[in-house]
């Protein structure tokens, strides 16, 4: 996006849409702007129905009007909405995101996912930013990676399963009986991370889905993740504390990430990528079951074929 990050972090979508959430993005996005970290903003489905709840949105870019900044609407949407999507926060790149256990979950969701992937070769080849086709809190299998990847996608944030629950808060919001139902739904964030990087494809992955700081962070970019996003640690934080709070807690993080590289010895992040990594437990067995050598994935990596 021929712009400069001081660290490999992205404030991921949230908020927007409402008067009383403007204050949030205005205050994630003078954190981005101060630690130099990209931010995205969220679901611009209300905006691009009501022009009177955009300055909730476009904040962001008012106070941070050189940070990368990132639109975000439904891959669903017209290239038409996307455009004017970006237009409105003067937009780096696009976020596409696909959350079809989401509107499942909702009693007045949508049922016809029919012309989504066609939608999205529309939509790239039309846009004048990279396009990010984006989960929203379950996971991309390497399945739909690859379909993704061949209707001209290079961008994926996989947002695996770990981070919030949007079945049960759609669940609770309606009123309905949760009851746990669907709770197994999703690919974790590290098996998602790990099978979208195992195919060998010419894609940027950006990691999201559960991270909260310390070391997390370090093993995603280990594996091989461009960018790591955070939302729902970081709004608590923004929310429940405040701005100052969010300011100490992205400094902790780009913090620990130094000592972490430090301790493996690694001066930048394409020597952290070549760290030998053991994976073991559910996150293993997963990945064998499905046919991926996780050591000799290893193997790769240190040998800088990956």
């Amino acid at each position: 996006m021929n712009k400069k990050l001081k660290a490999p972090l992205l404030i991921n979508a949230m908020t927007g849409g409402h008067p009383e959430v403007k204050y949030i993005n205005r205050s994630l996005a003078r954190v981005a702007a101060r630690a130099g970290i990209a931010m995205a903003i969220g679901s611009q489905t209300a905006g691009l129905e009501d022009s009177k709840v955009r300055d909730t949105y476009r904040v962001a870019r008012d106070e941070n009007p050189d940070g990368i900044l990132l639109a975000n609407v439904s891959a669903l949407s017209s290239p038409d909405m996307v455009k004017e999507a970006i237009e409105m926060i003067e937009a780096d790149g696009v976020q596409l995101h696909l959350n079809v256990a989401q509107e499942l979950a909702m009693a007045e969701g949508d049922r016809n996912f029919r012309g989504t992937l066609a939608n999205i070769q529309k939509i790239v080849s039309l846009s004048k930013v990279p396009v990010i086709i984006k989960e929203v809190g379950f996971g991309l299998s390497r399945e739909t990676i690859k379909k993704i990847y061949d209707v001209g996608v290079r961008y994926i944030d996989v947002s695996g399963q770990g981070g919030t629950d949007f079945i049960r808060i759609e669940y609770l919001r309606s009123g309905r009986d949760y009851r746990e139902k669907f709770q197994n739904v999703g690919i974790s964030t590290a098996i998602s991370l790990v099978e979208s990087l195992s195919m060998d494809l010419p894609i940027v992955v950006v990691a999201s889905g559960g991270f909260t700081g310390e070391s997390d962070v370090a093993c995603a970019l280990a594996l091989g993740a461009k960018l790591v996003g955070m939302a729902g640690h970081f709004l608590r934080i923004v929310t429940e504390g405040s701005e100052q709070c969010l300011n100490e807690r992205v400094d902790i993080i780009i913090e620990d990430l130094r000592h972490t590289m430090l301790m493996v010895g690694a001066a930048n992040l394409r020597e952290l990528t070549e760290k030998p990594l053991v994976i073991t437990g559910k996150t293993a067995e997963w990945l064998l079951r499905r046919g991926i050598d996780i050591d000799r994935y290893s193997y790769l990596r240190q040998a800088g074929k990956r």
